[in-house]
């Protein structure tokens, strides 16, 4: 793992380079900084790729989240950094400071960006699948195998370790960990509480601050857990693991849920009428293209769509058409 000193020394270097006045002095001395550890060249990377992707964030997205009316590149940068809990200045004195998770989540060694779907396989021979804007870390030891969840949600599917000594293949986010036991599982973090999904074998669920032994869910459960507690097991079905596969899967889902769920897959805002919510939808649609997904609703329910631009968009009802 990355120490936030050398981050904090990565992020000062690349302000510096950002700046106008930067010469080729600077220029090679962060070179023979980058090149001294394996870890300042990661670091670099890592932030290097973060910048990419404020570079290519839609122009009408960066201002309705910066609120800012025409920022300059640098400003957009900073503004953002800060949204992270990534804090820069502009003069000589630079840092970046950690705001709890959001640094760990800029630096994660797996991310993907909002509507993107990405599978990796691990080193044991299990897989997972990173669902819209998620981050995770890998952290394999002689005692376990951690799959560190910084932000939003995966699908993992075990394979048997390979290593001579049994090693735990777990899940842990903020409110606690998730063990498997020869399965197929997703874990989905929210602000208050996660959920966890079970569609093959079984897991264990173990509250960060709980004091009991750990619960239980067998292949068709699911529940939801917070830093104290597990709540009890519902059942869940096949489909709720659809979008790894790029796909949603509605059986007499409100209206309102829908869209909740689309709007993890597409930038911007995505806001339903309160009016219309409680419409009940079914069908199958793609969170891969969320504009023809939001599009199809309009065919199968008495809704249109509103857009202020690509980024801010309404489902209202539909207006009644006039002769």
């Amino acid at each position: 793992m990355i120490s936030p000193a050398i981050v904090q020394r990565a992020s000062e270097w690349m302000v510096r380079l950002w700046a106008d006045d930067a010469s080729d002095a600077d220029r090679a001395a962060c070179e023979r900084w980058r090149v001294e550890h394996p870890h300042h060249e990661l670091a670099w990377r890592r932030l290097q790729s973060f910048d990419d992707k404020l570079s290519s964030t839609p122009r009408e997205v960066a201002r309705h989240v910066l609120r800012e009316p025409a920022p300059a590149a640098f400003l957009a940068r900073r503004r953002a950094l800060q949204l992270l809990g990534l804090s820069i200045t502009i003069g000589g004195a630079t840092y970046l400071v950690g705001g709890g998770d959001r640094w760990q989540i800029a630096m994660a060694g797996y991310s993907t960006a909002t509507g993107e779907i990405r599978a990796i396989t691990l080193a044991d021979g299990s897989t997972v699948v990173l669902s819209s804007a998620s981050a995770i870390d890998v952290r394999f030891t002689q005692d376990e195998r951690l799959i560190v969840l910084w932000a939003g949600e995966i699908l993992v599917t075990s394979a048997p370790d390979p290593a001579p000594a049994y090693r735990p293949l777990r899940v842990r986010d903020r409110h606690g960990t998730v063990q498997a036991l020869g399965t197929r599982f997703t874990v989905r973090q929210q602000a208050d509480n996660s959920h966890v999904a079970v569609f093959e074998g079984a897991v264990d669920v173990r509250p960060a601050h709980g004091t009991g032994i750990a619960v239980r869910l067998d292949a068709g459960q699911g529940s939801s857990f917070n830093a104290s507690t597990v709540q009890a097991p519902a059942s869940v079905q096949q489909s709720a693991a659809a979008w790894a596969q790029g796909l949603l899967v509605a059986d007499g889902m409100r209206l309102d849920t829908l869209l909740a769920e689309l709007a993890h897959y597409r930038p911007g805002l995505l806001r339903c009428d309160p009016a219309i919510a409680h419409l009940k939808v079914s069908g199958v649609f793609s969170v891969r293209d969320t504009d023809r997904a939001l599009h199809n609703l309009t065919r199968v329910l008495p809704v249109d769509l509103v857009s202020r631009t690509r980024y801010w968009v309404t489902v209202r009802a539909a207006t009644p058409v006039t002769n």
